[in-house]
């Protein structure tokens, strides 16, 4: 029988299969200072991203039906499948390690390279692009070179922030939880205000009837909402107690995420018209006519104009919503890069990348490495969409969700390879139903995410199909209407050269190997 993974803070000898000596030269700088409420905080501020709210609502009230449905088949199922491997396997670097155990170091290698490489698609992209609308809206315009500096400032103060230490960049994720539920409650009890002075609008029951083309318009975005779970993982080995804390921590935060989703989507479908109610704006829009509950008027052509209190309320919202953006980015980061650290450190990746500080105890490299790509991906996008903001966004949200979608397709049948390679490891949590269990969760998880992957690179598909209802193109973000083609190769061509950038880390990783190899040897 194959001989169970050492999890210990020290490198295993023999041929145990675990990460190469490479990283156990770094693990000596890492600080366990990660409570259970810091990881729940970490959770909360990971799972709730603000950049997807007006996306699902722009869907209509089936949103709402179809992020419930989706609650019950994946983001359960994909919470008790992290919660066994999390437990079982507490290793610094989480997926990365669990996919490594289960593939090799080269399937796990490409697979890190775009999981991480997601995040700075992500802050170069849609998350700047909402950071810079929701200024100009509440705030000054951003003319010509403004809306570059404003941009580098959210990318670059983001990279600040990653480096700290985890006794001091932990905070970053509490004050990003904490400004969410502030932002989304008071939100829900200004939509209250509203409604008792202005009313709402009607939401006919036939409008939450679940259909197959509003499922594929509003899959990406849904599972991208319930996607997170595994990151604090990353940082297992600088947790107090990570086999109870990751467990406990995923319930708790799978419970909020749900409630603090479910109650802005709504409030924005009562306030907002429908056809009125943008993917990038809607969340934005919505707040602006809430707030003018306090000062301000909503013109006959829906233009809203706040004034004194108004005023006040929709600028501390504004700067609410920025936090809470800048937090996301941020939390994704610190669990991705540390991930890409320990793969490289492995040997899947340049070994230079895979250095901890020895005064931050973080991957310092990799954080500046991901800024600068971010800043990269911000101006190119933002110049071939031609400043066109939806379109950036479009482009930028899906890229995002496909790029971390195609590695989870990898990641998350560790959990039933695991189970068969090493049937002895202590397991703290495990998910119930034993072995027809594991299937069933691994099965819903890994089928989702797959089947997201090919309607964001094909928008519309399976739609008119065995009698279904709808067109094709009607699925095609609003920012590319009738352009599939400029769309699918904003997808495909960059994914194409994720992979090929992941090969070539591969490559770059010959000489930690080789390392390691040698060291092996030395060591019988």
């Amino acid at each position: 029988m194959t001989q169970a993974p050492s999890l210990s803070p020290t490198p295993p000898a023999g041929d145990e299969p675990d990460l190469s000596e490479g990283w156990g030269e770094q693990r000596s700088r890492l600080r366990k200072d990660l409570r259970r409420l810091d990881v729940l905080f970490f959770l909360i501020c990971t799972l709730v991203g603000l950049d997807t709210i007006g996306s699902v609502a722009a869907q209509g009230p089936q949103g709402l039906t179809w992020m419930v449905i989706l609650a019950v088949v994946f983001f359960l199922p994909y919470g008790l499948l992290v919660a066994e491997l999390g437990s079982s396997f507490p290793v610094q670097g989480g997926p990365y390690v669990w996919t490594r155990l289960a593939f090799g170091r080269l399937v796990a290698g490409v697979n890190q390279l775009l999981y991480w490489i997601s995040n700075p698609v992500w802050v170069g992209g849609s998350l700047c692009i909402i950071a810079l609308t929701t200024w100009e809206e509440f705030f000054t315009p951003l003319p010509g070179v403004w809306k570059y500096v404003a941009g580098f400032v959210f990318i670059w103060g983001g990279a600040l922030a990653v480096v700290q230490s985890v006794r001091i960049g932990k905070w970053v994720p509490i004050a990003g939880a904490v400004a969410r539920v502030v932002l989304l409650g008071f939100f829900l009890v200004s939509v209250v205000v509203y409604a008792a002075e202005h009313g709402v609008h009607a939401l006919p029951a036939g409008e939450f009837t679940p259909t197959y083309a509003g499922f594929v318009a509003l899959v990406p975005v849904l599972i991208f909402n319930y996607v997170g779970f595994e990151l604090p993982s990353s940082a297992a080995e600088e947790m107090k107690n990570p086999r109870r804390d990751i467990p406990l921590s995923i319930l708790r935060s799978g419970l909020a995420a749900v409630l603090l989703y479910g109650g802005p989507i709504l409030g924005i479908l009562f306030v907002l018209p429908s056809q009125e109610i943008g993917s990038l704006g809607g969340f934005i829009d919505a707040c602006k006519a809430v707030f003018t509950v306090y000062g301000g008027s909503i013109a006959a052509d829906g233009t809203v104009t706040l004034t004194g209190l108004g005023s006040v309320f929709g600028g501390v919202a504004a700067a609410g919503l920025i936090i809470g953006l800048l937090t996301s980015g941020v939390t994704w980061a610190m669990g991705a890069h540390r991930a890409q650290a320990v793969a490289c450190a492995d040997g899947a990746g340049p070994a230079w990348l895979g250095r901890i500080s020895e005064k931050h105890g973080t991957p310092v490299r990799v954080n500046i490495l991901s800024a600068v790509l971010g800043s990269i991906l911000f101006v190119v996008a933002l110049n071939l969409t031609g400043g066109d903001g939806e379109k950036y966004f479009a482009a930028g949200l899906g890229l995002t969700i496909s790029t971390t979608f195609i590695s989870y397709v990898i990641t998350f049948p560790s959990l039933v390879m695991l189970r068969r390679k090493y049937p002895d490891q202590e397991r703290p949590y495990a998910v119930p139903g034993g072995r027809v269990g594991a299937w069933i969760v691994t099965a819903l998880s890994t089928g989702f995410v797959a089947f997201t992957v090919v309607v964001l690179v094909w928008p519309g598909f399976g739609v008119g199909w065995f009698g279904t209802s709808g067109d094709p193109a009607d699925s095609l973000p609003e920012s590319f209407a009738g352009q599939r083609l400029p769309y699918t190769l904003s997808q495909v061509l960059p994914l194409l050269l994720f992979v090929v950038i992941g090969l070539v880390f591969y490559v770059c990783g010959a000489r930690g190997r080789r390392r390691a190899r040698d060291g092996a040897v030395d060591g019988r």
